[in-house]
């Protein structure tokens, strides 16, 4: 199964955890990524911490957990490449194609940032 298999499939709940330039850390819940191909992802993003971490250190971490009482799952380890605020290209990769913003959130800006992905290791242990 290719790793956009996997995320098609596989039910759970992701964390995503980044750094600023001086190591501090921030970790937030995010969704399954949006795969360009079978090394690049995609997220799309509010300006809030994460995506102000990213400005200064492009090194980023997704641990997804999947559904069930066994702990099984990913964790990729991420570079960031590119971002862009094109609202139809966001609108276009966006998993709920009805999802609408909340009011307070409707002239937000929203970022569509891309990772090239490092590596990949399971949840738990070492090996790829």
């Amino acid at each position: 199964m290719t790793l956009s298999e996997y995320f098609e499939t596989v039910k759970g709940r992701g964390i995503l955890a980044t750094a600023d330039s001086k190591g501090n850390v921030d970790v937030a819940v995010y969704s399954r990524p949006h795969f360009i191909d079978e090394n690049t992802i995609a997220y799309i993003m509010r300006d809030r911490l994460t995506h102000e971490n990213l400005q200064s250190n492009p090194h980023a971490a997704f641990l997804f957990m999947e559904s069930g009482e066994k702990y099984r799952g990913k964790r990729l380890y991420l570079t960031k490449i590119k971002e862009e605020t094109d609202p139809e290209a966001i609108k276009k990769i966006q998993w709920r194609k009805t999802y609408k913003d909340p009011d307070d959130e409707q002239n937000a800006t929203r970022f569509l940032v891309y990772f090239k992905i490092d590596r990949v290791l399971p949840l738990i242990g070492d090996k790829e």
